[in-house]
């Protein structure tokens, strides 16, 4: 058996994400620990929202590391076996990285809060927007982008997440022209998604910038477990193309068809979602391969896993 962990990102979070680990103990332990780096109560915001509390990009990306971390640490608790390959959407990137032992999650709670502020700073609030495609392939996402592209205004493919799923960003009239020509073209839907930033395209750079001071004073080692990149969907050889790939990441796109093909093809067997929701297990089922994903969506499926994993063996 070869086992890989996956992390969600933005758009899997929702009001009482982690109620079915509320009496985990490593989860309950891990919303502290971070809670206490912010100086605010997470658990209580994952727990009773509001929403647009929630969809901030400014929370909605630390609360998922920390609940993607949280579950990982519950699942090693209750003996499971360690992954042999990581990867991490978008944000979950940072999830994947501490769970690999590159980054200790104390640097990473307050390095992806400021991510995420300089991300939302870099656009303001109202202007940029991100929309998803279905059932359009990638040529005809990105020809309705340049149709919808005027001047300044851009829409660009930010997440190439399933065969027939991909998230177009851009300021908001852009990406908005782009929904109606991808219907234009015969996308099954096409539509608005509720994030405050667009994130993994151009107007993303001076976020990236920032990000690249900030990750300098991050202390950084190699992972012990290898972690392929969302940018690359390759592992760093060092730890300076590590922060490059997080800093590239920011304003490029998120590649995870590519990314699930490439640890189907690394021979491994069973892929775990490691978080809340099962958005991932879902593209993963579209994106297709001979691996089996499993997500860990409360304390007996985490449970029932690693038992079950453990007869694999």
């Amino acid at each position: 058996m070869k086992l890989a962990f996956v992390f969600p990102g933005q758009g899997s979070q929702s009001v009482g994400m982690m109620a079915g680990f509320a009496d985990v103990k490593p989860v309950r332990d891990t919303f502290s620990e971070a809670s206490e780096l912010l100086g605010e109560d997470l658990w209580s915001m994952v727990e009773n929202g509001p929403a647009e509390v929630l969809n901030q990009t400014t929370n909605t990306q630390p609360l998922m590391l920390v609940a993607g971390i949280a579950v990982f640490r519950a699942w090693i608790d209750a003996g499971g076996q360690g992954p042999d390959l990581l990867a991490g959407h978008s944000l979950g990137e940072y999830s994947a990285l501490v769970a690999a032992d590159a980054m200790n999650f104390s640097d990473t709670v307050p390095l992806v809060r400021f991510r995420a502020q300089s991300m939302q700073d870099a656009v303001p609030a109202g202007t940029g927007a991100m929309a998803a495609v279905l059932g359009l392939d990638d040529d005809g996402v990105l020809a309705a982008c340049d149709e919808a592209s005027e001047g300044a205004e851009i829409a660009e493919a930010a997440n190439f997440n399933a065969p027939g799923q991909v998230v177009v960003a851009g300021q908001k009239a852009a990406v908005e022209r782009a929904v109606e020509a991808a219907k234009s073209r015969g996308a099954r839907r096409a539509m608005l998604l509720p994030m405050s930033a667009p994130s993994h395209c151009t107007l993303m750079k001076p976020a990236a910038e920032l990000l690249a001071n900030e990750l300098g004073k991050v202390q950084i080692q190699m992972p012990k477990v290898p972690v392929i990149h969302n940018e690359s969907v390759s592992v760093a050889n060092n730890t300076d193309e590590l922060r490059q790939a997080l800093v590239r990441q920011v304003f490029k796109p998120v590649r995870w068809a590519e990314t699930i093909a490439k640890l189907n093809e690394s021979g491994v067997t069973h892929i775990v979602e490691c978080g809340p929701g099962k958005v991932l297990a879902g593209l993963n089922k579209r994106i297709g391969g001979d691996a089996q994903t499993i997500a860990l969506v409360d304390a007996n499926t985490l449970n029932e896993t690693v038992s079950a994993l453990r007869g694999d063996q």
